[in-house]
Protein backbone atom coordinates (compact mmCIF):
# COMPACT_ATOMS: atom_id res chain seq x y z
CA UNK A 1 0.00 0.00 0.00
CA UNK A 2 1.25 3.45 -0.92
CA UNK A 3 1.87 5.70 2.04
CA UNK A 4 0.64 9.29 1.75
CA UNK A 5 2.97 11.96 3.11
CA UNK A 6 2.74 15.73 3.49
CA UNK A 7 5.63 18.14 3.87
CA UNK A 8 5.94 21.87 4.44
CA UNK A 9 8.96 23.46 2.84
CA UNK A 10 10.54 26.85 2.43
CA UNK A 11 13.17 27.82 -0.12
CA UNK A 12 15.46 30.84 0.06
CA UNK A 13 17.58 32.55 -2.59
CA UNK A 14 16.58 33.90 -5.99
CA UNK A 15 13.18 32.20 -5.87
CA UNK A 16 10.70 35.01 -6.56
CA UNK A 17 10.19 36.44 -10.04
CA UNK A 18 11.70 33.34 -11.68
CA UNK A 19 8.51 31.29 -12.21
CA UNK A 20 9.23 29.13 -9.16
CA UNK A 21 5.56 28.90 -8.15
CA UNK A 22 4.22 28.21 -11.65
CA UNK A 23 6.89 25.62 -12.35
CA UNK A 24 6.31 23.99 -8.95
CA UNK A 25 2.61 23.77 -9.74
CA UNK A 26 3.37 22.07 -13.07
CA UNK A 27 5.76 19.64 -11.38
CA UNK A 28 3.29 18.82 -8.59
CA UNK A 29 0.47 18.23 -11.05
CA UNK A 30 2.72 16.06 -13.23
CA UNK A 31 3.47 13.94 -10.15
CA UNK A 32 -0.21 13.82 -9.07
CA UNK A 33 0.35 15.79 -5.86
CA UNK A 34 -1.85 18.22 -3.95
CA UNK A 35 -1.01 21.23 -1.82
CA UNK A 36 -0.14 24.87 -2.30
CA UNK A 37 2.72 27.32 -2.82
CA UNK A 38 3.09 31.05 -2.21
CA UNK A 39 5.60 33.89 -1.99
CA UNK A 40 6.56 35.09 1.48
CA UNK A 41 7.31 38.74 2.29
CA UNK A 42 10.90 37.87 3.27
CA UNK A 43 11.65 36.88 -0.35
CA UNK A 44 11.33 33.12 0.17
CA UNK A 45 8.76 30.71 -1.23
CA UNK A 46 6.78 28.41 1.06
CA UNK A 47 4.83 25.30 0.08
CA UNK A 48 2.98 22.28 1.35
CA UNK A 49 2.91 19.18 -0.80
CA UNK A 50 1.04 15.91 -0.30
CA UNK A 51 0.78 12.59 -2.08
CA UNK A 52 2.39 9.19 -2.45
CA UNK A 53 5.73 9.14 -0.65
CA UNK A 54 7.88 8.49 -3.74
CA UNK A 55 6.21 11.30 -5.75
CA UNK A 56 6.61 13.71 -2.83
CA UNK A 57 10.32 12.83 -2.64
CA UNK A 58 10.66 13.63 -6.35
CA UNK A 59 9.00 17.02 -5.82
CA UNK A 60 11.25 17.81 -2.87
CA UNK A 61 14.33 16.95 -4.96
CA UNK A 62 13.06 19.31 -7.67
CA UNK A 63 12.43 22.08 -5.10
CA UNK A 64 16.08 22.02 -4.01
CA UNK A 65 16.96 23.52 -7.39
CA UNK A 66 13.71 24.89 -8.82
CA UNK A 67 13.33 26.18 -12.38
CA UNK A 68 16.37 27.16 -14.49
CA UNK A 69 16.27 30.88 -13.58
CA UNK A 70 16.09 30.19 -9.82
CA UNK A 71 18.97 29.93 -7.37
CA UNK A 72 18.16 28.06 -4.17
CA UNK A 73 20.65 29.07 -1.48
CA UNK A 74 18.96 27.33 1.41
CA UNK A 75 15.86 25.32 2.12
CA UNK A 76 14.10 23.59 4.96
CA UNK A 77 11.44 20.93 5.01
CA UNK A 78 9.44 19.13 7.68
CA UNK A 79 6.86 16.37 7.63
CA UNK A 80 3.42 17.50 8.78
CA UNK A 81 -0.01 15.79 9.13
CA UNK A 82 -1.90 15.03 5.92
CA UNK A 83 -4.90 17.15 4.91
CA UNK A 84 -8.08 15.36 3.88
CA UNK A 85 -10.15 16.47 0.90
CA UNK A 86 -7.50 18.43 -0.99
CA UNK A 87 -7.95 17.99 -4.73
CA UNK A 88 -5.17 19.94 -6.45
CA UNK A 89 -1.94 21.89 -6.09
CA UNK A 90 -2.63 25.61 -6.16
CA UNK A 91 -0.74 28.89 -6.15
CA UNK A 92 -1.83 31.09 -3.27
CA UNK A 93 -1.70 34.87 -3.71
Amino acid sequence: MTQIKRYRGKVYGKVQGVYFRATAQEEARRLGLTGWIHNVEDGSVEFEVQGPEEAVKQFLEWAQEGPPAARVDNWKVEEIPIVEGEREFIIRY
